[in-house]
C-alpha cells in the first residue's frame, strides 16, 4: 500500500477529466500533453522575480507575475497559434 492514499484518490477521481483532450480528434496530443510551455513560463517567472529579490508584499509579486503572463499571452496569440481555434471546437 502506498504512503500517499489521498494523492492516489485524487488521481483516480480525476483520471477521466485529465484525459478528456483525447476526445478532440484534430488536436495534436503531443502538444497538449507536453509541459514544455509551462516549464518555460515557470523558468521565466523565476528569472524575473529573482532580479527583484525581496518583494515588499505578496501583491507586488502578483503584479509582476500577472504583467508578465499578460505580455506573454499577447505575444503568443499574435505570433503563432499553438492550437488552432478550429481544433478546439467541441467534438461532434
Amino acid at each position: 500500500m502506498s504512503g500517499f492514499p489521498k494523492a492516489i484518490e485524487l488521481l483516480e477521481n480525476g483520471l477521466e477529466d485529465s484525459l478528456a483532450f483525447y476526445a478532440f480528434p484534430d488536436l495534436d496530443a503531443r502538444k497538449i500533453s507536453s509541459t514544455n510551455m509551462l516549464e518555460r513560463l515557470n523558468k521565466e517567472i523565476r528569472r524575473r522575480t529573482s532580479v527583484v529579490g525581496i518583494f515588499p508584499n505578496p501583491d507586488s509579486y502578483l503584479r509582476l507575475v500577472t504583467t508578465y503572463l499578460m505580455e506573454y499571452a499577447e505575444d503568443w496569440s499574435a505570433s503563432r497559434a499553438y492550437l488552432s481555434p478550429q481544433a478546439l471546437q467541441a467534438p461532434s
